[in-house]
């Protein structure tokens, strides 16, 4: 159920849209004077700006010690990761979730190393 306002802005709306206004060619000779770019032009501007782009972050992470930063990230990870699966693996039998812990494990490997290597491999095809 609409309310009133609703309803007289789609009307306002809708007499807007029906509306026409003159262009008297305007579009067209802005088209004309824009400045003709070639497509090859367009293309070397934009890999010089990615170039630039990824050096100017690569220098950013180097002057911000960015590989401690990603270094302690990653090791924080890894102790979390392996933490949890030994609280898994030590708790497992006493639940009452009937499933062996191997077979868990196995397919947490399956997922942490074949699914990203398939991606990757899709990806790289795809590119």
């Amino acid at each position: 159920m609409e309310d009133k306002n609703d309803i007289l802005l789609k009307q306002l709306f809708e007499q807007a849209a029906k509306q026409e206004i003159a262009d008297n060619a305007f579009t067209e000779r802005v088209m004309m004077n824009l400045p003709k770019r070639s497509v090859s032009r367009v293309r070397c501007l934009s890999r010089l700006w990615t170039v630039f782009c990824v050096l100017t972050a690569g220098l950013i992470f180097w002057m911000a010690s960015g590989w401690a930063v990603v270094g302690g990230f990653l090791a924080g990870g890894k102790q979390m990761l392996v933490n949890t699966i030994e609280v898994f693996l030590i708790t497992a039998p006493t639940t009452e979730i009937e499933i062996n812990p191997w077979t868990l494990m196995l397919m947490l490997g399956f997922v942490l190393v074949f699914l990203p290597y398939q991606t990757y491999r899709k990806l790289s095809a795809a590119l």
